[in-house]
């Protein structure tokens, strides 16, 4: 396999969306944190207490898959580099590590997701039964 300096950066965009997406969830997740912490100090409820420990995973997975997906692209930068000095093994490597770190990112979007949805699962349940 040949690997030139092109290649690690055609996931520039892509790895930049993606913390971009990333970065969108974690600001609605907060929005919606701080929305329910003053709906429980007006009326303590334990079902809003329910929901903001889910939300407090999701928004620790959410910090996780953007600092994987930070440290995926530093790597794409250091194999960049490295490809630029003549290293070709080491660029290969470092890229390959690279997709591997990008990999797990969306993983753990994966796992966010399912998170969510079983929540609002949990949420129209109730209000099915209300």
């Amino acid at each position: 396999m040949t690997l030139d300096l092109t290649t690690p950066a055609l996931l520039f965009p892509a790895i930049s969306l993606l913390l971009l997406a990333y970065t969108n969830r974690f600001l609605a997740l907060a929005s919606l944190i701080r929305t329910l912490h003053g709906q429980h100090k007006d009326s303590p409820d334990e079902l809003i207490m329910s929901q903001i420990a889910n939300l407090r995973r999701r928004i620790n997975l959410i910090r996780d898959m953007q600092a994987i997906g930070v440290l995926s692209l530093f790597l794409c930068v250091l194999c960049m580099f490295v490809l630029f000095a003549g290293e070709i093994l080491m660029g290969q490597l470092l890229f390959g590590m690279s997709l591997l770190l990008l990999m797990w990112s969306l993983w753990l979007s994966i796992v966010e997701i399912r998170i969510s949805v079983k929540a609002l699962d949990l949420q129209l349940l109730d209000l099915e039964q209300s």
